[in-house]
């Protein structure tokens, strides 16, 4: 009798994908770069595990000039998206510092590969993810890579300090009034004739005129500009606190015997510094040091692109301060109709109403539509307390960008600060948002007028509710409508009458939310009378809607 030998079992098959990175951009011109080297080599090795299930994906990852000290790399994160898609199974790389150089960061990785049952191998180090073993030579190794990458680190502050001791300029912007020479390997300063002109007039002029400002604006009117454009205010402050003028280098708060050849006498320079600090009770320096908070400083532009500075004044007699956000050109002495004044405080309560109203009306509409209204409500909670609690920094670490015109106020807003105040998660749909308004010039400044008015739910509609929620919740876990009752302090009979409140249609929840509903629906009339079960019949009744 002949016995047939069992099959062996036929390996699961493995998606890998393959990726390479190069620090520096030299040599990638070339027809046959690093990144190609790195490739074969990788694509040899999969092919060398054939046997095992392994199969190359024909998605290549390449980060070309790219360090690999940080996870923001376009080829790095478009990997991470497959393998959260669940299209890798394996990622293979050269070697490991090819996929990062940081302990942390590796970390991250690992928490990534491991939720989504993917693993990495380098084909010229032993070792993959998929054992303990190798996990632990891979933390020896990366461990290594890190404290390579921060000895070179250490070895670069420390070159660069001690040939600032040494007086020798070591790049960066080239200084107003100076020119880069080159001779072999040797780097230095040299004086740019035409410009070292405008830095002698800019601390004559200094020495002439009350403050920085003047001293600007008589620059203007003589004509006299930088390389490209008038020099503004803090450019010109910069130049006259600069020691580098007066032939000094400067490393952390110490000043070395500069190389190059000064412009300035240290006679006149140190006249200049007394005249900046003598004048700094009064001028626009000391009220920067000493300005009231502005948590929308940076965040927001005008309808030309110019970004809004905030600014302040205060009435000598009684302290009070005003706090406004301006056009930045105006600041550098420009006078435009389009450049705007706006009360700090105006404008900042018109941003938390229009984050407050976007998410209500969004985190209403995403959790009605999951008929999950309890969500929505301690989301909008929350929110309303973050407010009240610290506006301005909670203002400041939502808002990315935002632009101001004459009719609306767009926002940009962080998702991640919003998901971590919210305590819940939020879609990419609630980024962005647009409020409407009216922005009219008068003499002095321009007001805000809201468009629309913020609507205000009906609070005890909207606890009711939340409520009603509650007790479906509890029913459905198993608990009578006795005992759900007792436990809030209600008969049989209301709790039955209010748990209708949680079938109405998730229209009519989003509006009692957002604070749409009509207002002549009180909670009493809801309580008392029966609910029709069609959510038609519903929007008939309650919103004059024949819509489903």
């Amino acid at each position: 009798m002949v016995i047939n030998p069992t099959p062996a079992p036929q390996k699961p098959r493995l998606r890998c994908a393959i990726y390479t990175r190069k620090s520096s951009e030299d040599g990638l011109e070339q027809s046959f770069n690093s990144l190609d080297a790195q490739y074969e080599a990788c694509e040899a090795y999969i092919t060398s595990q054939r046997q095992e299930g392994w199969v190359k994906i024909k998605a290549r990852y390449d980060d070309g000039g790219l360090s690999g000290g940080t996870l923001e790399r376009p080829a790095l994160k478009a990997l991470l998206a497959d393998v959260a898609a669940g299209q890798v199974d394996m990622i293979v790389v050269y070697k490991i510092d090819r996929l990062t150089r940081s302990l942390a960061d590796f970390a991250k990785l690992v928490d990534l590969l491991e939720a989504k049952s993917c693993s990495f191998v380098s084909v010229t180090q032993a070792f993959n993810t998929s054992s303990s073993m190798g996990r632990l030579t891979l933390n020896v190794l990366l461990s290594f890579a890190q404290f390579e990458r921060e000895v070179t680190a250490e070895r670069i502050r420390d070159k660069i300090a001690a040939s600032k001791a040494k007086g020798i300029w070591m790049g960066g912007p080239v200084p107003l009034g100076y020119s880069v020479y080159r001779t072999g390997t040797d780097r230095g300063l040299s004086i740019n004739t035409e410009e070292a002109k405008i830095i002698q007039t800019l601390f004559d002029t200094y020495e002439a005129s009350p403050s920085v400002y003047q001293t600007m604006q008589r620059l203007k009117t003589q004509g006299v500009i930088g390389r490209t454009a008038p020099l503004n205010r803090g450019q010109i402050h910069g130049i006259l606190k600069n020691p580098l003028y007066a032939g000094w280098i400067c490393h952390k708060g110490t000043q070395y015997p500069g190389r190059h050849e000064a412009i300035i006498s240290q006679e006149q320079f140190d006249k200049v510094q007394a005249l900046l600090a003598a004048r700094a009770g009064a001028g626009p320096e000391k009220r920067s040091r000493h300005a009231p908070s502005a948590p929308l400083k940076g965040k927001l532009r005008d309808s030309t692109g110019d970004r809004l500075t905030p600014t302040w004044t205060n009435k000598k007699a009684s302290g009070q301060i005003y706090r406004y956000y301006v056009s930045s050109r105006s600041l550098r002495g420009i006078t435009e109709d389009s450049q705007l004044r706006i009360n700090a405080k105006a404008l900042e309560t018109t941003c938390q109403r229009a984050i407050l109203q976007h998410l209500t009306e969004g985190i209403s509409t995403q959790q009605a539509q999951a008929t999950d209204i309890r969500a929505a409500q301690l989301a909008i909670e929350r929110m309303e307390a973050a407010f009240a609690e610290t506006r301005g920094a909670l203002l400041r670490s939502l808002i990315l960008d935002g632009l101001l015109t004459p009719r609306r106020l767009s926002l940009t807003l962080d998702v991640e600060a919003l998901a971590e105040t919210l305590g819940s998660a939020i879609p990419p749909s609630l980024a962005t948002l647009t409020y409407p308004l009216q922005l009219r010039r008068t003499w002095k400044e321009t007001k805000i007028i809201l468009a629309d008015p913020l609507p205000e739910p009906d609070r005890p509609l909207v606890k009711a509710l939340y409520k009603a929620h509650l007790w479906i919740a509890a029913l459905k876990a198993g608990a009578s409508v006795a005992e759900v009752a007792a436990k809030h302090g209600l008969t049989n009979s209301d709790l039955r009458k209010r748990i209708y409140l949680a079938c109405l249609s998730p229209k009519i929840q989003r509006a009692i939310l957002a604070g749409t509903f009509p207002d002549t629906i009180s909670l009493t009339s809801l309580a008392t009378q029966k609910l029709p079960l069609s959510w038609a019949e519903q929007h008939a009744l309650f919103l004059h809607d024949n819509a489903c």
